[in-house]
């Protein structure tokens, strides 16, 4: 019986970031999703199915912290990695709130990706433990 491997959505409107991180993660055992607007995300069914998001911070329409506080309000929190080329202080300290497992400065090293995505399923396996 296959048994569902977490869903990993990544929100980037930088196509090569995007398919580069989607990439990795397939490579690594991981469902992963990608997405080029917040609002692209939004419109997908199986939003609940999510573990896991990786979204840029500086996007066209929609940024990737408005898209996590958008989630929390539609009451689906769900565990995220941002992701910046323009590292800012004052927003990496606005975001390290409730369900931002992390805030990577672009580029990135892939073990420091994949450690916040663990951290990220963690939060998320301890929540349905939890509940």
């Amino acid at each position: 019986m296959p048994t569902k491997r977490p869903l990993i959505a990544i929100v980037d409107d930088d196509e090569s970031m995007r398919e580069a991180i989607k990439g990795l993660l397939r490579s690594m055992g991981f469902d992963a999703e990608a997405f080029s607007s917040a609002d692209d995300f939004l419109r997908i069914p199986h939003i609940r199915r999510t573990a896991c998001l990786v979204t840029d911070i500086n996007m066209p329409g929609m940024s990737g912290l408005d898209l996590h506080r958008r989630l929390v309000a539609l009451g689906k929190s769900i565990p995220t990695v941002l992701i910046t080329a323009f590292p800012e202080k004052n927003v990496r300290a606005s975001a390290l709130g409730a369900g931002i497992v992390g805030c990577l400065t672009k580029p990135f090293g892939e073990q420091v990706l994949l450690d916040c995505i663990s951290s990220a399923l963690a939060l998320n396996s301890g929540e349905e433990s939890g509940s």
